[in-house]
Order: structure tokens, then C-alpha cells, then sequence
């Protein structure tokens, strides 16, 4: 860091500096920025990363993101319970909700099954999907992992558990281009993917 900046301003340039996507100019330039902005506005971002590190969690039922033990999807009753789509991260739920076709309820995997990179099931919450289902009333399984190796594995190895229960499994169909994520898709792609599912065989 600079001898030109003070200790604080340095720290601070060191910790945007941190986050993905920052460079050494843009951490620069946002520590000006919280430096130029009134005391109150800068504790208001202040408080907000507090609040968000204290008070966000996991959904016990089906480990999205939540302020309380329910998420507001599974804790809202115009859902459709017997349906649980699949996905291995939470900001696949933000990018399938946005389509504004979704009725169904989530089940977040946190990642996909990777053993070259140490990722076995019992990594996943996988097993507590299997609880889910097992509890019954659950009718379908939407499997809306990301279309690439991993995700197709990670489908494949869940099939195989849920397929003895008698439970309806379909895939998003093919809109979603091979390799690529379900976040960076666009909301019409993710619609006709979601429209379009199919049996998951």
C-alpha cells in the first residue's frame, strides 16, 4: 500500500480490494468513495454487512437462503409442495424465480458432486433431500442442476435414489446450452427450459 494514505485508508483499499471482480484501481476508488459520503451513509453500509453476516442462514426445510428457520418460499402456502426443484446454489433459485413461471418449492444441493475436487455426496445435502422425499407427498423432482459434466453427474446420482420411490423425475429441457450455468442464463432461455422439462431418465 501507499506511505501516501493513512493506515485506515489503506486497510479499507486492502479489504474491497478483497472482493471478486476488484481490482486494485476500483478498490481505490470505492474506498474514496465511502471516505467522501457522510458518516451516516457509510455506517448505513456499515450495518447492512453486519445484518447480512448475522442474521442470514440457511432454510432448515431446503437450505436456500433465510432470515428465520423458513426461507419465504417454503414458508409461503400458494406454493406447490409437491413439487421440489433441484439446484446446486442459491443464486440458481434467484435466477429461476425470476422467470415468474416458478409455483414449486427448492431444494439447494450447495454444489454439485466433484471427486477430483473433493467433493463427495455426503458433501452435499443430498441426504436430507432424500428425507424430504421420503416424508412423502412429494410428486415430481425437477433436477435443475447446471448442464454440464458435474451437474449431469449429481443429476444422475440422485435419480438413482429417488427413481426407486415411485417419484416423477424430469430434467429443464435443452434450451440451457451445454457447459454453460443457470445463473448467467437468459430469463426467456430459463423459461423454456422450465416450461419444457422433461422425463429425467
Amino acid at each position: 500500500m501507499t506511505a501516501a494514505y493513512t493506515q485506515s485508508l489503506n486497510k479499507l483499499i486492502e479489504e474491497f480490494g478483497k472482493l471478486p471482480g476488484v481490482g486494485p484501481r476500483t478498490a481505490e476508488r470505492l474506498a474514496f468513495y465511502i471516505l467522501k459520503v457522510s458518516a451516516e451513509e457509510a455506517m448505513e453500509l456499515a450495518d447492512a454487512i453486519a445484518n447480512l453476516k448475522t442474521n442470514i442462514r440457511q432454510c432448515k426445510l431446503c437450505f436456500n437462503l433465510a432470515e428465520g428457520d423458513l426461507c419465504n418460499i417454503c414458508s409461503d402456502e400458494r406454493r406447490d409442495k409437491s413439487v421440489i426443484c433441484v439446484v446446486e446454489q442459491h443464486k440458481d433459485v434467484v435466477s429461476l424465480e425470476k422467470t415468474g413461471v416458478c409455483k414449486w418449492v427448492y431444494h439447494v444441493l450447495g454444489g454439485h458432486i466433484a471427486p477430483l475436487e473433493g467433493v463427495e455426496p455426503s458433501d452435499l445435502t443430498i441426504e436430507q433431500l432424500m428425507a424430504r422425499v421420503k416424508r412423502g407427498g412429494v410428486k415430481e423432482l425437477v433436477m435443475a442442476t447446471n448442464p454440464n459434466l458435474e451437474g449431469d453427474g449429481t443429476a444422475l446420482y440422485i435419480s438413482s435414489l429417488v427413481r426407486p420411490l415411485g417419484v416423477k423425475l424430469t430434467r429443464l429441457a435443452r434450451g440451457l446450452p451445454a457447459g454453460s450455468s443457470i445463473e448467467y442464463a437468459s430469463g426467456s432461455i430459463l423459461v423454456d427450459a422450465i416450461l419444457g422439462r422433461q422425463k429425467f431418465e
